[in-house]
Order: structure tokens, then sequence, then C-alpha cells
């Protein structure tokens, strides 16, 4: 039992702050924001401008396909690493490690090439 107290330690502070946060929140709105205030001075506003026109703007589809894209290729980096610390300790009993990450990045480099091929790439 002794093992869980530190998680429960967290879970009490991470509920406190929490809690805290919300009280102090309120606590601040009220004393600053007066009855008295104008519907003016409520509003939202950016950097000192009004808003003008309407929120929901459309984006193009190639925005969202070129996020996607780089979150694909950064993620599949990302096994890069844990392959890189024990590559020479792996290389030493078999070089099979090493051309499995070659196909892996046969893979990834042709996955790039279709994607550029396609035009996914271009913002125009």
């Amino acid at each position: 039992m002794n093992a869980y107290v530190p998680i429960l330690i967290l879970l009490a502070v991470a509920f406190t702050v929490a809690a805290s946060i919300l009280v102090l929140t309120q606590l601040v709105t009220r004393l600053l924001v007066r009855p008295g205030k104008s519907r003016v001075k409520l509003s939202v506003y950016e950097s000192g401008v009004n808003p003008s026109g309407d929120a929901r703007l459309r984006f193009s589809i190639k925005f969202y396909l070129v996020a996607m894209i780089f979150i694909i290729f950064d993620v599949e980096v990302v096994f890069f690493y844990p392959w890189a610390v024990v590559f020479r300790e792996m290389l030493l009993e078999s070089a099979l490690i090493f051309w499995e990450m070659v196909a892996f990045v046969g893979v990834l480099l042709l996955g790039y090439i279709y994607v550029w091929r396609k035009g996914g790439l271009e913002w125009d």
C-alpha cells in the first residue's frame, strides 16, 4: 500500500490546484467585473480590435492534408530514437536491425514520394 501513497498525494495536489483555480477565477471575476459595466465593455476583442465577420472560416483541405502528413511523418521519425540507442549493441549480434531500418526508411520514402507526386505538399 505504501507504493500508492505518492500517487494519492499527486491526485490530491492536482485536485486542490484545479479547485483553487476555479474558485479564484470566480472571485476575481466578481471583484473586477462590476454589474454596472456596459455590454460593449464586456465584449470579446482581439488586441483591441473588434471582431468582424464570421468566426467559422473555411480552410482549404490542403491545410489539413499537410498537417496530417506532417504528423504521420513526425511520429514515424520518433521510431528512430530507440533504434539509434540500441543500434551499436544490436549490430554486433546481427545485421538484421540495420536492414529492418533500411526497409522502414524505404517505406517512408515511398510514402513521401507518393504524397509529393500527388501534389499533397503544394499550397497553391
